[in-house]
């Protein structure tokens, strides 16, 4: 696990964006850590976030040409990311959708810069995979090709079929999905600070992880 990754439980920790008790997930199953973006919600949180976002790109070695956020949760976000990566590595061009496209003024579907080249898509979490699937078609209908997605957690959990939601992604798209940090991060970080959680997190992964 790398310094920022480490860096960036601890901030999620403190902003109680990741939490430990039971957590029923939408699945039904009885999770014991939860994680809530939606908790990054003051200027300096999303500031913050929007660094490690952008380390973790930076990181990842992937080449692309501008940022892309589904609304409504990417909207912040890419915009976050894109201040920071100008910021940590250069300029970047971005955009994100209406949820339904605007008939006045400058029209259409897509605010700011027009899709093009190789977009990455910005987002949460993948849970279903649906947000991605909408981006990619969206992406694609302005003949711009989608190179990717990055991601605050990949849960690496099992969905109904096997393999994880981002495993899902990366077959069924053909795509790489980015992560700032994973479960299996989150066990390890327990494990180095003598975390009272990490039993029911190691049993819950044995049993749903992938």
């Amino acid at each position: 696990m790398l310094d920022y990754q480490k860096d960036f439980i601890h901030f999620a920790l403190d902003c109680g964006v990741l939490k430990f008790g039971e957590f029923e997930l939408k699945s039904g199953r009885i999770s014991p850590y939860f994680f809530n973006t939606g908790l990054f919600n003051t200027g300096t949180r999303l500031g913050k976030l929007g660094e490690f976002y952008a380390q973790a790109l930076c990181q990842s070695g992937l080449k692309v040409d501008m940022l892309y956020g589904p609304a409504y949760k990417g909207i912040p976000l890419v915009s976050t990311v894109a201040i920071a990566y100008a910021k940590q590595k250069n300029d970047i061009p971005y955009a994100f959708n209406r949820k339904e496209a605007k008939d006045h003024g400058e029209g259409g579907l897509i605010v700011g810069t027009a899709l093009a080249g190789d977009v990455l898509i910005v987002d949460d979490v993948i849970t279903a995979g649906t947000s991605v699937r909408e981006s990619v078609g969206i992406i694609q209908m302005a003949n711009a090709r989608p190179a990717g997605v990055l991601i605050a957690l990949d849960r690496q959990e099992q969905g109904p079929n096997g393999i994880s939601a981002v495993q899902e992604v990366q077959q069924a798209l053909a795509m790489p999905v980015i992560s700032i940090i994973t479960l299996a991060n989150i066990i390890d970080y327990l494990a180095a600070h003598a975390g009272s959680q990490l039993d029911a997190v190691q049993v819950y992964r044995n049993r749903y992880g992938v």
